[in-house]
């Protein structure tokens, strides 16, 4: 079964924490202006209604996601468009950065500084995701034998267990269904998004792995960057 990665365990508490403080704001609403270009209904769009259960789940004010989602139609403000870059950090390890931003000239220079200032360097588009597939994952609050075969016969394709929680890969298309199949049977949701997941993973040493996570939490703290990904073990 698939493994957790450092990263992955340290950005999830990394949200918790910024929804605490309101800092997550910002890039749940351009998440939720993303989803939004492809219908305003989430009952109709999957990755909208995702990405509002998101955006509640961090207390997001209702009219923060209204206005969200209204953006998509206001011809009056600079439209979001999604940017993803790709590059190399530490020890060699693989990362990408997806981008919600209305000005590529302000974005692009900032993660490039971030990958060159700190070990790294940016890379062709292309170079990286070929490491990555697309998938969808479900942090679920569960553990043991029974919810791992509560989840696979949900229609999992694959799911590990990690302080009391149980990490769900799904076929991205199948994510919203999955994540529905599972709540249906009685397990607590806590988180369902999509990621790139790496095929195989790479260890470093405590130094380069110190190093690689500081990059990370680096473009983490840009305001364009709404998801980071690394093949880092």
């Amino acid at each position: 079964m698939a493994g957790h990665n450092k990263w992955s365990k340290i950005k999830r508490g990394k949200a918790v924490a910024d929804a605490q403080r309101g800092a997550v704001f910002t890039k749940i609403g351009n998440q939720i202006v993303l989803a939004a270009r492809s219908g305003a209904d989430p009952s109709m769009n999957p990755s909208l209604a995702l990405a509002i259960e998101k955006a509640k789940a961090a207390n997001m004010p209702n009219a923060n996601i209204e206005r969200s989602i209204a953006r998509v139609a206001d011809k009056s403000v600079a439209q979001l468009q999604e940017v993803v870059y790709e590059g190399y950090g530490p020890g060699g390890v693989a990362i990408i950065v997806e981008c919600a931003t209305d000005n590529i000239n302000r974005t692009y220079p900032e993660v490039r500084t971030v990958f060159t200032k700190r070990g790294g360097n940016i890379a062709e588009k292309g170079a990286v995701a070929y490491q990555f597939d697309r998938k969808g994952v479900i942090t679920v609050k569960a553990s043991g034998e029974d919810a791992l075969l509560t989840v696979l016969d949900a229609g999992a394709e694959d799911a590990t267990e990690d302080e009391g929680e149980m990490r769900v890969i799904t076929d991205a298309k199948e994510l919203a269904k999955v994540r529905d199949a599972i709540k249906d049977a009685g397990l607590e949701i806590i988180d369902a998004e999509l990621s790139f997941e790496p095929n195989t993973t790479v260890e470093l040493d405590e130094e380069k792995q110190e190093k690689a996570v500081a990059m990370l939490e680096a473009f983490d703290e840009l305001d364009d960057v709404v998801n980071t990904y690394t093949n880092l073990a």
